[in-house]
Formats: C-alpha cells, structure tokens, sequence
C-alpha cells in the first residue's frame, strides 16, 4: 500500500519539534498528520473520526503547551491517534489495536505523554482537576516530569455526562488555574442528545469568534517581545468572547469561543492567550467536524466512528465471510418481535442505538425508546421508574458501561425487586478495544445481588430464547448477556417457549467428568469433550443458561455421577463458579470426594488482541480446556490410587 507523502511530519520525533515551526508549517502539518492517520487506520481498523476532527486541535495544543510536563488529557481516547502520532509512536502506529501494539486509546504504561488512561468518557475534568491540586500542593509524579498546565479535552457528548458536571462544578468551586477545550462535533457515538446538546447548539448558532488578527499579534514577535503579542491577544479575547453569561461563566469558568477548530490561527491565538492570562479554570469552545477531511467518514452516519480495515480511496470495507448474524442483530430482532407483541415493553441505552441493537427497536416504535445520553445511571434509575409505571423497560448496555451505573443496580433496581431487563452485550472478551471494554466482571457484580436472575446465552437461538423469557418475567430484575461479534449460524426459532427460570441442559452424556458452561463457550467445551473422546476420556457437557439461580438439581446430579466437574465462564472469578463452589460446598459434596476446578478469566486485565487470542491467552479455549480436565482427571487417578 503506498503511504502519503509527509516531509513536514518525518522530522517531528516529539512535540518539542512543533514548537520550531512557523505558524504556516503547522497548518501544513496537519494536513500530512490526517493524511498519516487515514493510512494507519486503514491498515489497522479503529476509531478513525473522531481522531480526524481534532487533528488541528492536537497540533495546536502540542504546539502551545509543553507536555509531557503540561498534562494534556484526552477524554475517552477515540480521537488519541494523531496525539499518538505526534509524541514518539509514530513507528508503532500500524500495530494500532493489535496484539502487543499500541493500545486504541491513552494508557500511561504505553508513553510520558499519556498522563491518565482513558476508554469510558467524561473522566477527563475529573482527572485534569486532580492533576491541578496534586501540582499546587506540591505533588511529584513518579514519571519525573512535574506538573505544569492542566487540559482537559472533552467532547460535546462526554460533557453532557452527570460525571464531567460534578467535575465542573467542582472545579469552579476550586478556582485553580484548570484548561478545559469542549471539542464540539454534535456527535459521539451517535448524535448527542439532551438539554445540554441544545445548549451548546445555541451557544454557537452565531458566527465563530475570529481571533486571526490576535493570531498575527501573537506571533509575529519574537521573545521576549512574544509576552507583548501575548498580552495583546488577552486583550482581544477579553472584548470578543469572555463574560457572555453562559452556563460555564456561572459555574466559575472563563468561557472563550466558539472557534473553528480547524482554523490553525485561531487555534492558536486562543490556546497562547488562554496560557498567558489564565489564573483559575477556563473553557474553550472549539467547533469542530468528526471525520472531518475523508469524505467517507464524513458521509457516514456515524461520522466514521469506528471501521474495520478499508480501502483508502474508497473507504470499502472486505465483507464479512460468516453468514451468520451478531449477537446484537439476534438481540435486536427479537426484542422488536417482543415489542410487536407487547406494547409494555420499552427500550433504553445510554447513547448506544446502535452499538446495542436498540436502533432497531427505536425505528419500528420510536416512541417506546429512549436514548439517554452518556448517562448510564440515569438510564438505570430511568429503567427502574418505568417499571414501576407498569412497563416492561429493556435496559441495554455494554458490560463494561453498565458497571457505570452497578449503584443504580443494586439501589434502585435490585433493591426494590423491579423488573428491569439488563441486555449486557460486549460479554467476556472484545479483542481489540482490550481491558477497558472487557465485559470481565457483570456475572460477579450481578449474579451476589438478591433476586437478580442472570441468565449467559451459548448462541444466537439461545439468545433469542432468552430475551422471550425476559419480557415475561415480571417477579423482579433479570439479566441476560451476550458477546460483540457473530453468532455460530445455528437456527433460531422465533417462537420457542421461555426458558424455565434456573434450569440448564446436558448437550452432551459422558461419564468421569462433566464439563459445566455458562455462556459461548459452550462450543469450546463441546470441542474438548470430541478432543478427549480421542483420549479416552468421554465427558459430559452441560449449558448451565443461569448463573443465578443455580440449578440445583442438573449441578448436584453431576456432581453425584461424576468423579470431577469443572466450570467455564467468561468472567472474572468470584462469577459463576464461585456459585456452584458455594452450593456443592453447602451440600457436602465435596466431603464425598469431588474433584472440582473452576474456570475463569485471569486475575488481570488483558491487553487488547484478537478475541480468539485473548482466550487462548486465557486458557479458554478448547486446548485449554482439555488441559484442565485432564488435569483434574490426573488428580482423580492419583486420588484412588492413595
């Protein structure tokens, strides 16, 4: 693949190579800087819009401040490739997402110039703040760097987040000398909704500032003349921006813009003068377009958020070799089927339409559907009110979000038995988004709750079963969860009865050892067992369906004919396993005799990788497997023979 010329950006190793160059040069700059990013991403897959549209503004901050001493914080980290590029990655930066490559978003193991990890939005004021009151009470951080300006980089959906408002509030309480720049591109994920989005729409409904002529007073000196162009530029925002009453100015904030992001002047002009005369917090409102420059991103509906690897010229993507359909489509269809049928039943998700299927349902009854914004407690609690109305409220959020709102889960669900239907997709392993998006922990922090039912689909036929029996169910709330990615092309029958609530299957008799799992990987077992039959060994597998409650008349009957069991689960330990252990353990079982060993993810967080690879890391996939129950089948010869 030929790879775009960029003579300006072959002599940057660093940031401090910017600051060498002409206003002009910088301009140019960012345009071989997008021109790079679409390269790599292409080769890679990623988040690519969101980098696009602040390529200026990354240019202009490392052209301003002095990272890694001054700590710039990117807020979720979609929009850090061309940050990455800049400050010394630029050698790595095809290995984007790949395994041991560099991470999709900020990671402060991976470089000085990432001073706080980021992979869930609105965490970046908070983080900004603390970094401010670590520097003026004298903090060092270990990197060796000290503590110079705080900036924040937040975008127009992550600040409409109940966390990035506590942190604001905060900060304006504080008075510390803070930088926040609001990158506003009316998109997140999908277009950001709300009073906040509102707001700001109103706030740069009008012309942009122009601060070109400060741009000019600013650099034409040269130090120590450059204090004078500094002082001049304060003066000009003073009259054009500052003090228009606007929410920020009442939460103690200077407000300064809007700005045309993608103007490098203004750009710079407002971040040298915001850096000269700022003396406590401070937002500038840059506008700005998600995918701005690649015309296939900025057609796109969701402006390009996240690709595959593409064709540069075109921005095709290979289609998909498998037939069979994603989790989230099976999810999706079978909740509309629902809805057709039952005009209780709601939909809610916390700004992910379409990442969790719930844009299907939003299509066909958009008014039965509510996209809350980036505000997964809310949309619990939201959740939790319907179904106190009599509704029959579907709450779908990604794994790793739904963690976001566990005290809604717990307090306002959970603890006033509501019926409230969790779809947590992005179960278990995710592959390339690596740590931050692993659903690793939702059986643990869900199945210890009382009278929270929590159900694992082994495929899509399951799946669709199991959203049929969570419409019905009425006696409290009830969780299903499901992985990114596709199912394994088994026919769905659409209508299949419910499930039992607690009751598993055996889909495969042996005898010696039985192989117990909650969730897909089911197949990997089954492949075991025909890996073991070829040793002589004939196990038993079983779907458990429900990590709460057990079943205890399939697990005890295992545990009765069975000289070992072992359990597989997509989790962290303290999940499913945990569970059976506790139950076999309150009915003697193992005072009997059983060899029992549990399976789960590893007491530590995994670096992004194919899916596959990160299970085989594990020791969750089929080769691992057999190991164990071998490994426990050893133990159980030893055992007779002493």
């Amino acid at each position: 693949m030929t790879r775009p010329a960029t003579p300006l950006l072959d002599r940057v190793r660093d940031p401090r190579d910017l600051r060498r160059l002409s206003d002009a040069d910088l301009a140019t700059l960012g345009d071989e800087l997008r021109q790079e990013t679409i390269s790599a991403v292409s080769e890679t897959g990623g988040h690519l819009g969101a980098g696009l549209g602040v390529v200026e503004l990354t240019v202009a901050l490392h052209a301003v401040f002095e990272a890694p001493r001054d700590r710039i914080i990117w807020d979720v980290g979609h929009q850090a490739y061309p940050h990455k590029i800049l400050t010394g990655r630029r050698d790595r930066i095809r290995t984007l997402r790949q395994k041991d490559g560099l991470s999709g978003f900020t990671k402060r193991a991976e470089s000085p110039y990432d001073p706080f990890g980021a992979a869930h939005s609105s965490t970046s004021i908070s983080a900004a703040l603390g970094f401010a009151a670590a520097r003026d009470l004298g903090g060092e951080p270990p990197d060796g760097h000290g503590i110079g300006d705080c900036v924040a980089v937040i975008g127009d959906g992550s600040i409409s987040a109940g966390m990035a408002y506590e942190a604001l509030n905060n900060a304006g309480h504080l008075g510390k000398r803070l930088i926040v720049v609001l990158n506003d591109n009316e998109m997140s994920i999908a277009p950001p909704v709300g009073a906040m989005s509102a707001y700001l729409s109103r706030l740069y409904a009008g012309p942009f500032q122009d601060f070109r002529a400060a741009a000019r007073a600013a650099v034409d000196l040269l130090p120590p003349p450059l204090r004078e162009g500094a002082r001049r530029a304060k003066d000009a925002l003073k009259h054009m921006a500052v003090g228009r009453g606007t929410l920020f100015d009442e939460l103690g904030f200077s407000y300064v813009g809007p700005i045309d992001g993608h103007d490098m002047e203004s750009l710079l002009s407002v971040l040298r003068a915001v850096r000269a005369r700022a003396t406590g917090p401070v937002l500038v409102h840059a506008i700005t377009r998600k995918g701005k420059g690649y015309p296939p991103a900025e057609e796109a509906a969701d402006r390009g958020h996240a690709t595959g690897k593409f064709d540069v010229l075109t921005g095709a993507q290979p289609k998909a070799r498998s037939n069979a359909p994603s989790y989230t489509a099976v999810f999706a269809e079978a909740l509309v089927r629902a809805a057709e049928r039952d005009p209780r039943i709601v939909g809610v998700t916390a700004a992910m339409p379409d990442g969790t299927g719930i844009a299907r349902l939003m299509a066909r009854f958009p008014e039965r559907t509510f996209d809350v914004g980036i505000a997964e407690q809310h949309a619990v609690t939201f959740a939790a009110g319907m179904a106190a109305g009599g509704l029959r409220p579907f709450c779908a959020i990604y794994s790793t979000f739904l963690q976001r709102g566990y005290d809604q889960v717990v307090h306002d669900v959970a603890l006033q038995g509501l019926p409230v239907r969790f779809a947590v997709d992005r179960a278990g392993l995710v592959g390339q988004d690596g740590a931050t998006h692993a659903g690793a922990f939702d059986v643990a922090y869900l199945a210890n709750l009382p009278g929270m039912v929590v159900m694992a689909a082994a495929d899509e036929a399951e799946l669709a079963r199991m959203v049929a029996t969570a419409a019905r169910h009425d006696s409290g709330p009830i969780a299903f969860r499901f992985p990114r990615g596709e199912g394994v092309g088994v026919e769905i029958d659409w209508e299949a009865p419910p499930l039992a609530i607690g009751k598993g299957r055996v889909v495969r008799e042996g005898a010696g050892v039985a192989i117990l799992s909650l969730g897909t990987r089911l197949g990997e077992a089954l492949a075991a067992a025909e890996a073991l039959a070829a040793r002589g060994v004939q196990a038993t597998v079983a779907d458990a369906r429900f990590a709460k409650p057990l079943d205890r008349e399939m697990i005890l009957g295992l545990a009765r004919s069975h000289e070992a069991l072992v359990t597989v689960e997509e989790g962290a330990v303290g999940g499913f396993g945990s569970h059976v252990a506790q139950l076999l353990a309150e009915e003697g079982v193992f005072d009997r005799g059983l060899r029992f060993r549990g399976m789960t993810l590893p007491d530590r967080f995994q670096d992004q990788a194919s899916p596959g690879e990160m299970y085989a890391q594990a020791g969750l996939d089929a080769r691992g497997i057999e190991a164990k129950v071998l490994e426990v089948m050893g133990a159980v010869v030893l055992g007779r023979r002493a």
